[in-house]
């Protein structure tokens, strides 16, 4: 029976594109393009609205609760910082005393939820080193343990992160990775040093996506059955993984969500179950690591747990192509601000927001609910392509730099 339990969150907002898009004048300096590529106004919206709905409940209930000996993790893309220090400074002075709990321990992330780890590994690795320096002086807090984005892990970022010098990270552990192994202990790549933390993807799911779907059977889920579950479990420990926004954006306060957690640390409590962060689990756990390769194919948090669900259709699989010129034009120019504007375009939530390209299904409903009201207005196919031409449109106006 586990009798420890960790929960990481992430907190992000993406840098969402302007559709239909925007011809990039000719002569338009690097620092004006943005203007041209991504919609100020629309993003500016969204940060507001969950914010209202998710940041400033859920952070107030989390930081009670820590204050009663709730401990958490998060991990806090930039897309989101620059965001909420652009148009909430509330909120951005909210996440600053959230993050300055002793309770919570704060964890690396992608800064911009890119996909840059496929397509440059060396500009990843950078990108991660500026993170932790800069999220590090921001938070005034050390990282020890990171993240990537949507808690991709394979061979390759295994070795970056641990060259890095990480002394862990998340993934999620689902059993087309373990195989015959569990996700309720901690591993490390075999004769490796830095640790991998499992997230349970089964009973994060519970909550992150089952909570208010009346047509599970276990809805309605209260706190008591689903500490027992997590009494239930085998092994040292369960990692919960959830994004922030499940509570109160994905499910909205109506559904019972804020309460559910509200006595959820009672109901821990009456198990004996310990709340612990993840550098807690390294150091608990270090001297009886367990070793598992990890995979040449990349394995996420999102979808079947594989890279299809991002790069599954004819859609994606062209933007991810363009995502690739756009890294490599901008590398050709030299111009920081051009390179700066190229990762962004890299963010993993443009494909995620097409996921739903001649795709049914419960995961299409995901890609399609996430996907601006306002996109849609264009109609799917106009929507897919303009989608193409903002990344083009890039792409032609860096032709006088190179």
């Amino acid at each position: 029976m586990t009798k420890n339990l960790t929960i990481y969150t992430v907190i992000h907002q993406p840098q969402r594109i302007q559709l239909p898009a925007n011809p990039i004048p000719d002569g338009t300096p690097p620092e004006k393009m943005k203007d041209y590529l991504f919609d100020d106004e629309m993003n500016k919206y969204y940060l507001n609205k969950v914010a209202s709905e998710c940041y400033f409940p859920a952070t107030k209930m989390f930081r009670e609760l820590m204050d009663e000996g709730w401990k958490m993790s998060v991990g806090i893309s930039m897309s989101f910082i620059e965001q909420a220090k652009l148009w909430n400074k509330k909120l951005f002075s909210e996440i600053q005393e959230f993050v300055a709990h002793p309770n919570l321990e704060l964890v690396g992330i992608e800064p911009d939820h890119s996909f840059l780890l496929y397509m440059d590994i060396e500009l990843f690795m950078e990108k991660m080193i500026w993170m932790k320096k800069k999220l590090e002086a921001l938070f005034n807090k050390k990282i020890n343990v990171t993240d990537t984005t949507e808690m991709f892990m394979s061979n390759d970022v295994y070795y970056a992160l641990q060259k890095i010098g990480f002394k862990g990270a998340v993934m999620d552990g689902r059993p087309w990775i373990l195989g015959w192994r569990e996700p309720t202990y901690l591993y490390t790549h075999p004769d490796e040093k830095m640790k991998l933390i499992m997230r349970h993807w089964g009973l994060s799911d519970d909550v992150g996506y089952r909570f208010s779907n009346k047509s599970w059977p276990s809805w309605p889920l209260d706190a008591p059955t689903y500490a027992e579950w997590i009494h239930q479990t085998w092994g040292d420990f369960v990692m919960l993984g959830w994004d922030f926004e499940t509570f109160g954006e994905h499910h909205k306060w109506d559904t019972g969500i804020f309460e559910f957690i509200r006595h959820l640390p009672e109901e821990l409590d009456k198990r004996d179950i310990t709340m612990r962060n993840p550098s807690e689990l390294i150091e608990l756990y270090s001297d009886s690591t367990h070793s598992m390769k990890t995979k040449e194919f990349g394995c996420t948090w999102a979808g079947g747990g594989g890279v299809e669900f991002f790069l599954g259709n004819y859609a994606q699989q062209a933007l991810f192509r363009l995502m690739h010129h756009v890294i490599n034009k901008a590398k050709l120019t030299e111009n920081k601000t051009l390179l700066d504007l190229a990762i962004r375009l890299t963010q993993s939530d443009n494909l995620h927001l097409i996921q739903w390209a001649g795709a049914y299904g419960q995961e299409a409903e995901v890609s399609a609910y996430f996907t601006p009201d306002e996109w849609w207005l264009l109609g799917p196919d106009k929507l897919l392509t303009e989608q193409q031409r903002v990344y083009i449109n890039f792409l032609r106006a860096m032709d006088r730099f190179v």
